[in-house]
This record gives structure tokens, sequence and C-alpha cells, in this order.
């Protein structure tokens, strides 16, 4: 899928295939760093983490197990409460384990916040945060995040695992969705 298979639904393009594929290849080379000689899970949260997932691991030199978990937040519309349902959970015992939560994006940072600390109380022995896009502006509470691919101007995009009703998760950049689409 690409730009021409979406006709005018997108106002523009936030970031390129290649300019999400060269930063996930720099974020890699220093997880690997990081992470040298150690045993790392990667916690993929679904369904948006899915493209980032796969293509940091395939970047990573290092051995990786992965995991996935998917949550729900409860709020009005687009709008995260913080309130928080796992909708399925971790097969892996994280008790002494290096865990690195892969995210598509961060917004408000309140359901993040919380699955950080859900995962901190399972005994692993560390747990960092990667994600491919943060919005500074959106931000409701602090969450510290090891790996940034880029900070993004606080508006819609879907692209690269982002979607708008269950679409444009398959484009293989991150575009901002045309307010024609959403109603804004």
């Amino acid at each position: 899928m690409d730009q021409s298979d979406v006709g005018n639904d997108l106002a523009n393009i936030l970031l390129t295939e290649e300019q999400l594929q060269k930063r996930l290849s720099e974020m890699a080379g220093q997880i690997d760093a990081d992470y040298e000689g150690k045993d790392l899970l990667l916690v993929g949260v679904l369904k948006g983490a899915i493209m980032v997932m796969a293509d940091l691991a395939r970047h990573l030199h290092s051995q990786v197990q992965m995991d996935w978990m998917a949550v729900s937040s409860y709020g009005s519309g687009t709008k995260s409460s913080g309130v928080v349902r796992i909708l399925k959970d971790l097969d892996t015992d994280l008790t002494g384990r290096n865990v690195l939560i892969v995210e598509d994006i961060i917004d408000s940072g309140l359901t993040l916040s919380w699955l950080a600390q859900n995962l901190r109380s399972r005994g692993p022995e560390s747990v960092e945060i990667a994600a491919m896009l943060r919005k500074p502006e959106a931000a409701k509470v602090d969450v510290e995040v090891k790996y940034v691919g880029y900070d993004i101007p606080n508006e819609f995009v879907v692209g690269y695992g982002l979607d708008y009703a269950e679409k444009y998760r398959n484009l293989p950049f991150v575009g901002t969705l045309a307010p024609h689409v959403y109603g804004g």
C-alpha cells in the first residue's frame, strides 16, 4: 500500500519509510550496545506496535525474545482516561528479565505509564521503553522513554501501524490524516 492507494485521505507525509527505517536502525544500534551480553525480551503493545516491533527486531544484531500484550484504555472517543484493562496478557514470566516495551506512539502517556508500572510489579531485572513516535504536547504524565524515534506535533497521524477506524495501518510511512476523513 502506498500514498496513491489512499487518495486525498492524507494531508501530508510526516515521516517517510526511509526515515523510519534509518531511525530504527540507529535505535537498534543503541539497544544492542545497552543490552550486550544480556537476554532481552521485547514486549509489543498490540495492535499499533506490530510494524515497529517487527522492523526493530530485524535491525537488532542481538538474539531477542518477543511477546505481546493488548490493552484497552477507557475514555471518551479518542481520549484515554488511563483506566486500563488487559485484553491479552504476556505468555512470558518476567522474573529477572530485561524487558523493553515497544510502542508505536505515545500520546497522553496514561496507558503506557500504567503498563510500565504493571510490568515492573512482575519482578523483572529492568523495564525500559522504546517508542517510534512521541507527542510531547499531548503528554498528561511524565513517562521515561529510553529510546525515541521521533517527537512529532500533536496531530492525528496514521500509517506504520497507526490507524483510524482500523484503516491505514499498512502504509509504510506516517502521514497526517486529512480532517475531512475524521470530521475534524
